[in-house]
């Protein structure tokens, strides 16, 4: 993990900040921005496709116009995946990590995003074709250079991160990770970041809860109506407080753009969640206690 950064235990999500989403006005991003480091949350994370490669730019102009110090954010940004949009006429979506669009990509996002440095930058998805020798060249360049300051991926399995680390060191992992996909616990992602010390990133933290009606949903439904009265929160939160509970220390990447939900967020992190409220959560999301 890169220890010369500190980010915000919760990082500010903004794929639905723009056309993908609520597209926000730039005095309405400013605001939000602001609300967002008054708040705690001084992270953002973002990904060169957000918005159909506009995201960026419209994030970078506001940023600039509300006369917040660079040194007081960090900024992520993601690379590889190639969309069919106006912007790029592949004709299959597809990924590209070679060395020159690698450095490309990278540039282009600094320019956007309208800074000197990314604090991580992340490959998006993996691809079959990646070789770690290229990709290496291409992070050893953008880190000489001072364009980057730490790298690391996003939605790689072990396996894929220790061929990367053949040549090149994986700062961090951003994977799908909530009390509805549990998945990261058994499959050895979360264990490979406790071990290597990456730094643990989950999107869509929130999972399932809000956006199905399941049986899984209802049995946490239950459960949560209870620990909301013990522990004086909202449902939201205590879903992060699970997430917050595992020992890899994940950082939720909360996907946002409402100023009190974001507020919530970062007032999660102060939940205790006792072990046996945790159990009680796992064993409703998998429909049985553990064996």
């Amino acid at each position: 993990m890169d220890n010369t950064t500190s980010y915000s235990k919760i990082i500010a999500g903004t794929m639905t900040w723009g056309s993908w989403g609520k597209d926000l006005s730039q005095k309405d991003l400013i605001a939000l921005i602001g609300h967002c480091l008054n708040a705690g949350i001084s992270t953002f994370d973002h990904a060169d496709i957000y918005g159909g490669y506009t995201n960026e730019a419209v994030f970078g102009k506001a940023f600039a116009q509300s006369g917040i110090p660079r040194s007081d954010v960090q900024l992520i940004t993601k690379c590889g995946i190639q969309l069919d949009t106006e912007v790029r006429k592949n004709k299959v979506v597809h990924y590209n990590y070679s060395k020159d669009y690698i450095i490309w990509s990278a540039e282009e996002s600094l320019k956007n995003l309208r800074t000197d440095y990314l604090d991580l930058f992340l490959l998006h998805r993996p691809s079959p074709l990646m070789h770690p020798g290229e990709i290496a060249e291409a992070i050893a360049q953008l880190q000489k250079e001072g364009k980057i300051k730490a790298f690391g991926v996003s939605n790689f399995t072990p396996s894929q991160i220790e061929m990367l680390e053949t040549a090149v060191p994986v700062s961090g992992n951003q994977v799908e990770f909530s009390l509805t996909a549990d998945g990261a616990m058994y499959d050895g992602t979360l264990d490979d970041m406790i071990a290597n010390d990456r730094m643990a990133m989950a999107w869509s933290p929130l999972g399932s809860y809000f956006r199905e009606k399941d049986k899984k949903t209802k049995r946490i439904k239950k459960v949560l109506k209870r620990l909301r009265k013990k522990y004086n929160v909202n449902a939201s939160q205590l879903l992060l407080a699970w997430i917050l509970r595992h020992p890899a220390k994940v950082y939720p990447v909360v996907g946002t753009a409402t100023p009190q939900r974001l507020t919530d967020a970062i007032n999660a992190t102060k939940i205790d969640l006792e072990l046996e409220d945790w159990f009680l959560l796992l064993a409703a999301s998998q429909g049985h206690r553990v064996p």
